[in-house]
């Protein structure tokens, strides 16, 4: 089974986008998936049901994730995808999903402001990484990027060379994404290109 946590510091970094479309991409490709809400909040819980999406999902925002939902995933599912809760709101909720996955997703917009809050980021999956004594996979998703704009390029090469790694596949501003919330996920666009490379990261997990 695929484990994956979509995080970063704050709200407002298309975490809940990005988890409805992976999920969607996901599907696509023949996996069985499962969605799990871990933000109080419940936008994905609400987005599925108003969406009406085929892809199950559940509200679970509690802070033993990693221990409560190896006995309510079912056999069925093979990839698990979690819209974590802002991390600086809801650090115990998100420490623990971080610790049940096996890839860490970050997502981000390519500018300053998203930049600067990465290293509390990378220091909450350090932590984890010295309690549980084992290296946790990690990549960026640079989204609501900006055709031709300089600033993909500089903050790519800016977050890798802190020694992180970034997804290729780039998503696009685009004001179908941006409105997508409580519609059904058709276009997946560059989502597609994302969940190929998630399924290729899965040999190494």
């Amino acid at each position: 089974m695929l484990k994956i946590a979509i995080t970063n510091l704050k709200g407002g970094s298309a975490k809940t986008t990005s988890t409805a479309y992976l999920a969607h991409a996901l599907g696509l490709q023949g996996r069985h998936v499962l969605v799990v809400d871990a933000d109080p909040q419940g936008s994905a819980l609400r987005w599925s049901e108003v969406g009406e999406w085929q892809t199950p999902t559940i509200g679970l925002p509690v802070k033993d994730l990693h221990t409560r939902l190896p006995g309510i995933v079912p056999d069925s599912i093979d990839v698990v995808i979690i819209d974590t809760p802002p991390l600086a709101e809801q650090a115990g909720v998100v420490r623990s999903a971080l610790r049940y996955a096996d890839l860490a997703i970050v997502s981000m917009a390519p500018t300053m402001l998203e930049f600067e809050r990465l290293p509390d980021v990378w220091q909450a999956i350090d932590e984890l990484e010295e309690i549980d004594q084992a290296p946790r996979v990690t990549r960026v998703l640079l989204t609501r990027t900006v055709a031709n704009a300089r600033s993909t390029a500089l903050f790519r090469s800016a977050i890798e060379g802190g020694g992180h790694q970034v997804l290729a596949t780039v998503v696009p501003r685009r004001e179908s994404i941006a409105q997508a919330f409580g519609a059904q996920v058709t276009e997946l666009g560059a989502y597609e290109g994302v969940a190929l490379e998630v399924l290729g990261l899965e040999v190494t997990l």
